[in-house]
């Protein structure tokens, strides 16, 4: 029996398991009451501005260990005023030569425990890709470990199963 998932997306149905999990906004955002929401802040799928904040939507990627593959976690990432001009700048460039520039978690991924404002290097990729998260090496969080050394096919049905995709 092959899986296979409806994305929450598209609406369509997809062979195999879901390999991402993504937010629609930062966690301050959804924090507005939505009839304020668009009023208050300025966003798009890819960038938010808020109040003097500034958020860039990345993908925090989990490698498997099982497949030539990864999990993505779709998250936003909070960053400084200059590495948000930065990436308007590139957005329809590629930015993969730029140097990693440091953000914080702007979603909680509660699987992880890992709280808003997590440290993160947001690296820019190719102009039609999100930029990845890479958590730093002397990071000794669950979600770093596990980004270092990947997931395995029972921790990703553990995933699935704990976000209610399974």
């Amino acid at each position: 029996m092959s899986e296979a998932f409806v994305c929450s997306v598209c609406g369509q149905p997809h062979e195999g398991l879901p390999t991402q999990w993504a937010w629609k906004l930062p966690d301050a955002i959804w924090a507005i009451p939505e009839g304020d929401r668009e009023g208050a802040a300025d966003f798009t799928e890819d960038v938010c501005a808020y109040d003097g904040r500034f958020f860039i939507r990345c993908v925090l990627p989990i490698p498997f260990t099982h497949q030539a593959d990864f999990f993505g976690w779709g998250v936003w990432a909070e960053v400084g005023r200059s590495t948000f001009l930065r990436y308007l700048d590139l957005y329809e460039a590629d930015g993969s030569t730029e140097p990693p520039l440091p953000g914080t978690l702007a979603n909680v991924i509660s699987l992880y425990d890992a709280p808003l404002g997590h440290p993160v290097l947001i690296q820019f990729g190719a102009a039609s890709a999100r930029p990845t998260l890479r958590l730093t090496h002397d990071d000794m969080s669950p979600l770093a470990q596990e980004q270092r050394t990947g997931m395995g096919a029972d921790r990703h049905h553990e995933i699935l199963k704990a976000l209610g995709a399974l």
